[in-house]
């Protein structure tokens, strides 16, 4: 018979459950103090080896199993005079010892979570010079100085680059991060010295199997290293070409980035420093180094970034030029589809819109500058004005764009123009411009002859 201790601060939702599933004709105990000072929420069952089991949840979101109060047939109560009491104990015998929790030794193989410090030198399957953590263990890094003013969710990105975006999302929601034992939010930024708590994880067989990982094809490294525009000492600016996707994920294995590094092996430091959707095209930035990246972001944070793209929207514009201040909320539709919305509960988000040619009634060049970096803004404030990004699958009703695809529109008419900023020490802003892409500038040529 082997005893289990838990602790609930420690052991993440699905390490628990792993654990206590692995475990074999087993008998626990648990503090209750630690379990009250969480605050029972609700109930559930379940049954382990026919065992009748209750779980509680808390509001730290952790679930684990109640074994104080056992669910099944209830034994009828005992007499008193049966009962373990000092009125029933003969005179002179000893009080029995108080039962107490303590962690008892389970080997490995049983799905224990064992403690792992990532160490030693960079090896073939590790990423940004560190060792990736075993699958089957909880593992602690230390953000070095380098690390200093990265977001959370994005270090893990970079260190764990075989676990899918939304899993990393899912144990940060959890708390099963922790930055110097405490929950960390996605958003969290890092400091040097920053103690890094990672669960274990489960990576991909295909990962498990190969300590190198495979890399973008040669045609994918030479097609996006031919889109580069402008590169100095700290950044690298493309004009990223539609249809290919900034990172990896959602069925991607590669995107931009992931085939920036594989090009510049040299460049350990490459970062993206803001996104684009899939089907835009223009002006990204890829920070260097980490300094200029958290500088970059600074500027994002503080919006003195100007950011200008060039839009064709279906119908006539006929607002003049006008600032839609509209609050934007991401909903997840049946089949993990994201779409986003005006809802008064989400987050602020602010797009000024500036006509700069009509072409008759059929559609409208619009110039966008965006107050806000929020996610689909200006398709979903141009449809909500009920003038859709033409070419939009997601938001804009295919009837409604089918004289401007008669024109020859085979992608979504959005492209990011332009970018603007100060950098550190510099005297007059650095401005990079993007060409329009000729698949979209024969569409207006196209309208403009009628």
């Amino acid at each position: 018979m082997q005893r289990l201790w838990i602790d609930p601060l420690e052991s993440p939702v699905r390490d628990a459950t792993d654990e206590l599933r692995a475990v074999p004709d087993f008998e626990s105990t648990v503090r209750r103090d630690s379990w009250k000072a969480a605050g029972n929420i609700s109930g559930q069952m379940d049954s382990l080896n026919g065992q009748s089991i209750a779980y509680v949840r808390f509001q730290d979101d952790t679930r684990m199993p109640n074994f104080s109060r056992p669910r099944g047939p209830r034994k009828a109560p005992a007499s008193i005079s049966s009962r373990s009491s000092s009125l029933g104990r003969p005179a002179g015998a000893a009080r029995p010892a108080p039962r107490t929790a303590r962690r008892a030794h389970v080997p490995e193989s049983a799905g224990v979570v064992a403690d792992t410090k990532i160490a030693g030198p960079p090896s073939a399957g590790s990423a940004g010079g560190r060792e990736m953590p075993a699958a089957s263990k909880v593992a602690y890094v230390e953000a070095g100085e380098g690390e200093a003013g990265q977001r959370i969710d994005n270090f893990l990105a970079r260190i764990l680059k075989d676990v899918p975006r939304s899993r990393l999302y899912r144990i940060l929601r959890r708390g099963e991060v922790r930055i110097n034992g405490k929950r960390a939010a996605a958003s969290q930024r890092l400091a040097a010295g920053d103690r890094i708590r990672l669960p274990p994880l489960q990576r991909s067989a295909s990962a498990a199997q190969q300590d190198v990982p495979k890399t973008p094809s040669r045609a994918l490294r030479e097609f996006v290293t031919g889109a580069v525009i402008y590169e100095d000492r700290d950044l690298i600016v493309l004009n990223k070409p539609a249809g290919v996707a900034v990172h990896g994920g959602s069925g991607l294995n590669f995107g931009v980035i992931e085939a920036l590094r594989a090009a510049y092996p040299q460049l350990t430091e490459l970062e993206l420093v803001h996104r684009l959707d899939r089907e835009t095209s223009g002006c990204l930035l890829v920070a260097k180094r980490r300094a200029a990246l958290r500088e970059l972001h600074a500027l994002l944070r503080e919006r003195r970034m100007e950011k200008r793209y060039l839009a064709l929207v279906v119908g006539r514009w006929p607002f003049g030029a006008k600032t839609i201040d509209l609050p934007l909320m991401t909903h997840q539709r049946q089949g993990g589809e994201r779409v986003v919305r005006v809802h008064a509960a989400g987050r602020e988000a602010s797009t000024r819109f500036e006509p700069l040619r009509h072409f008759g009634k059929a559609a409208t060049l619009l110039d966008v500058s965006l107050g806000t970096g929020r996610t689909h803004q200006i398709r979903v404030h141009a449809a909500h004005a009920g003038h859709p990004i033409a070419g939009d699958e997601k938001y804009c009703e295919r009837d409604l764009d089918a004289k401007i695809r008669a024109a020859g529109l085979q992608r979504m008419f959005l492209h990011a123009h332009s970018l603007s900023f100060t950098r550190a020490g510099a005297a007059v802003p650095f401005t990079i411009t993007a060409a329009l892409p000729p698949e979209l500038q024969s569409v207006l040529d196209r309208l403009a002859q009628g």
